[in-house]
């Protein structure tokens, strides 16, 4: 597993990286704040080839948060499984990652058993019932720029709560009081700011201030806070003690739901209080594919990210990427053109089950890849106009995420989200949190790109109570009947190639997962017909002949935040590790 070939990369591919200092943004929002990470530190050679995993025999636990990272780690130390120190995690996220972790979002739980079972959890946000297809558009049939991401028409009904709550009653064996209250502790005692911490906050500052209740909490006097100060949540604490004490009916019928209809009232919202009364959440069987001898489960719609992950893993299979090597021609070709293909079957076919029916079987087919391999040209870039939604036509950025793994060898992942960093920026009344703008996950409009750049079909049209298509991709990876893998990554729509790119680091291009997470990534997504990479990912000759294969490209600094575990299968250690790119993380273990 852990081979050191095809480490070059680490002299060549990565040269640049202690000189290029790239915009951590997209001009055109292709690939908008939320999915990026502006904190990231710099990397050098050296740094990335002595990068080592954190090591543990019996747990480990891995956030992008060192203090939820330690609340999961001490749950396990005091008997709980790994359902249980998930839970609290969540619950952690919510109040020091107040950017991405949440209560007023939703997201996907992955759950491997001890047992040899794995079950998925979908808590995403679903639409309110008074959304319609046209929502946000004008009289004109124009999209209106800002109603899917800064008004209150782009709110969800909320799903995290009812998720972690469903979770931990099926799987876990604490109560809601003991994993709920370091989250409780950390809200009303307040924690320090470390410069990651700031730098996350520092991006929404301006809109903080806009909001006196926003304003009161994440400003001080009116300042942006800096490291080495505390930051106290009051009004959060008391949210959560209540859900701590009267459990999820207190969010979805009781005083939180209404706290949330009347703000959404008073702003023009259409959010009920039987949108909230009404919502569920479900469980599903995860989506399943090989890859080399390795098993990937990953999240089935109204998440794309595994279907889409196994569609470019099907595609790539035959070509020989541990003999090309990491960041070689050959191999970012070839992940590109596999990434473009499956992106546009993403985009034309996948929605919520209950809406659409998604052909998963014939786009994971080796029918289906090997169809898609005959049109990739060996020596030239496919222009995205030539590539169609494969199957014919249809009928019919932020993020959080966390692996854990326990001494029983129960294994969860989890990625929930609030879409934007800090969502929507608007907390209901005193309520604490932030509320989501994750409708913008919908299709506005059919061939109109979201705040991603994707542009996405009728299968992902605005309906009532219908979930918005999403990215998010908490994997799961078996090599036999044993856990061998646990990871995913915020990020929007790059949160597909993230991930898998993680995987292929591992298992093709022979690095540990320190390094796997850590390497520089390269994301194509049909649309727009560019290739997004990190500075570091190509020598000056791979890209010159790369481009002169036709491709453009777009510099990026970052995104994603991969937090990872591989079980190493000759010492059996768990082998954790933080991304880079979220110095605050933290991988953890015993």
């Amino acid at each position: 597993m852990m081979r050191k070939a095809h480490l070059a990369w680490t002299v060549v591919g990565l040269a640049v990286l202690t000189t290029v200092h790239a915009a951590g943004r997209v001009s055109n929002g292709v690939i908008p704040s939320q999915a990026l990470d502006s904190s990231a530190p710099p990397t050098t050679v050296a740094a990335l080839a002595h990068a080592r995993p954190v090591l543990a025999r019996h747990a480990m636990v891995v956030t992008d948060q060192h203090l939820a990272t330690e609340v999961g780690l001490k749950i396990l130390k005091e008997g709980g499984n790994a359902i249980d120190a998930a839970v609290a995690v969540g619950y952690a996220q919510a109040v020091v990652n107040p950017c991405c972790g949440n209560i007023g979002g939703g997201g996907f739980m992955m759950i491997h058993l001890a047992n040899g079972r794995t079950v998925f959890l979908d808590f995403r946000e679903k639409a309110p019932l008074k959304a319609t297809p046209t929502l946000y558009q004008n009289a004109k049939g124009q999209v209106v720029p800002g109603l899917s991401t800064q008004s209150f028409l782009a709110v969800g009904v909320p799903g995290t709560v009812l998720g972690l709550d469903t979770a931990l009653r099926k799987y876990g064996t604490m109560t809601r009081q003991q994993v709920m209250a370091p989250a409780i502790r950390l809200a009303k005692d307040g924690f320090v700011l470390q410069q990651g911490d700031i730098d996350v906050l520092n991006t929404r500052v301006k809109d903080f201030a806009k909001h006196p209740n926003v304003a009161a909490i994440f400003l001080n006097h009116g300042k942006p806070y800096v490291a080495g100060q505390i930051l106290r949540q009051p009004q959060l604490a008391h949210t959560l003690e209540l859900i701590s004490r009267e459990g999820n009916g207190v969010f979805y019928h009781g005083s939180i739901a209404r706290a949330i209809v009347a703000a959404s009232r008073s702003h023009h919202g259409i959010l009920t209080m039987k949108d909230l009364a009404d919502y569920t959440v479900q469980w599903a069987k995860p989506v399943e594919c090989r890859y080399h001898g390795y098993t990937i489960l990953s999240d089935p719609p109204p998440s794309s990210g595994g279907v889409t992950i196994c569609e470019i893993l099907q595609i790539i299979k035959p070509y020989p990427f541990n003999k090309w090597g990491y960041g070689s021609v050959a191999s970012l070709h070839y992940l590109v053109e596999a990434e473009r293909r499956a992106f546009a079957d993403r985009n034309t076919y996948l929605g919520d089950p209950a809406f659409v029916h998604n052909p998963i079987n014939r786009l994971l087919s080796a029918r289906h890849a090997a169809r898609m391999r005959a049109t990739i040209r060996p020596d030239a870039a496919t222009p995205s106009s030539q590539i169609k939604g494969s199957l014919g036509s249809y009928e019919g950025t932020d993020t959080t995420d966390f692996s854990i793994v326990d001494r029983h060898g129960n294994a969860v992942g989890v990625t929930y989200t609030i879409n934007y960093l800090f969502g929507l920026g608007q907390i209901a009344g005193n309520t604490g949190f932030f509320l989501n703008n994750e409708m913008d996950d919908f299709t506005s409009k059919p061939g109109v790109p979201n705040s991603f750049g994707l542009v996405q079909g009728k299968a992902n049209q605005i309906e009532p109570g219908k979930r918005p298509l999403s990215s998010m991709a908490p994997t799961i990876v078996m090599r036999g009947k044993r856990l061998f893998m646990v990871t995913g990554s915020p990020g929007g729509s790059t949160i597909i190639s993230t991930t898998l790119e993680s995987f292929l680091n591992v298992v093709d291009f022979g690095m540990n997962v320190q390094q796997a997470v850590n390497a520089p990534r390269v994301h194509e997504q049909w649309y727009p017909d560019v290739v997004f990479a990190e500075p570091g990912l190509m020598s000056p000759s791979v890209e010159q002949r790369l481009r002169a294969m036709g491709y453009r490209f777009k510099i990026v600094k970052s995104w994603g935040a991969d937090e990872a575990i591989v079980v190493n299968p000759r010492t059996h250690m768990l082998e954790g590790a933080n991304d880079r790119r979220r110095p605050a993380g933290l991988a953890a273990g015993y």
